[in-house]
């Protein structure tokens, strides 16, 4: 089961923007140094377009739009007893406070899960994610900031030993069952979400949050690394998508 996982990340590092550029770099290096002119200048070539194409902040806009479109914001208007908040990325580096532990998105998915923690009587929250190289979960470390931020610990579950999403999913699944509940996690992540914890036959209802699409500025742009950033997270989840289809 590790080596799986750690093989899908090795996997999709080379599949995503900034290890496409990379590796077009690399390779047209090794063909330069051999003296390759033609395919060196075929493979810089490919680096720079993919590269421009990933930064430039219509595409990149484009991209990310499409996936943060498909479900609206949460209205609060649901009764129910559970709301789960996806993990996301943190740190353990105690000269920091905690607000700054927690990545942007994160800090996101734990704010609206507070929300509407708070506008839905008697629920629960369930914080999932494992910890990676730190000594601390992401699970218990986004249960840090929800308590600081004012609710009881006891309306807190942890799910401290899930390493993606379909493991959430599947601890979810044991403690829902057929009951429906809030699914809270970043706008562009929320379509692959939804799509995997129904196909567990489980009743999410969708809270996006944390976007990153912006409105249309015209053709007229230079490349920014904002917009890279943006492609990158959205190629993340088109590829994710695509492997789940394939794996049925």
């Amino acid at each position: 089961m590790e080596f799986g996982f750690m093989l899908k990340k090795f996997i999709t590092f080379f599949i995503e923007p900034y290890g496409m550029v990379f590796s077009l770099f690399i390779i047209w290096f090794i063909f330069s140094k051999m003296k390759k002119k033609r395919l060196s200048k075929i493979f810089l070539s490919l680096a720079f377009g993919l590269l421009f194409l990933f930064s430039y902040p219509p595409f990149a806009n484009f991209l990310i739009s499409n996936l943060e479109n498909q479900y609206p914001k949460y209205d609060y208007k649901y009764e129910v007893k559970y709301i789960h908040v996806l993990g996301s990325g943190h740190n353990g580096d105690e000269s920091q406070p905690l607000s700054s532990k927690i990545g942007d998105g994160g800090i996101k998915r734990v704010l609206e899960g507070i929300i509407i923690h708070r506008h839905t009587k008697g629920s629960k929250l369930i914080f999932t994610g494992y910890g990676g190289e730190e000594d601390i979960s992401t699970a218990k470390m986004n249960a840090k900031l929800a308590i600081a931020l004012g609710v009881k610990e006891e309306d807190i579950i942890l799910g401290e030993d899930a390493k993606d999403t379909q493991e959430e999913a599947y601890f979810t699944k044991k403690l829902v069952g057929n009951e429906s509940f809030v699914l809270v996690t970043s706008a562009s992540h929320i379509p692959r979400s939804m799509k995997l914890f129904k196909s567990l036959g489980l009743k999410p209802i969708a809270a996006p949050t944390a976007f990153y699409k912006d409105k249309f500025r015209g053709f007229l742009r230079f490349p920014t690394m904002g917009s890279f950033k943006k492609s990158e997270l959205a190629m993340h989840e088109y590829w994710g998508i695509l492997w789940s289809k394939l794996r049925g």
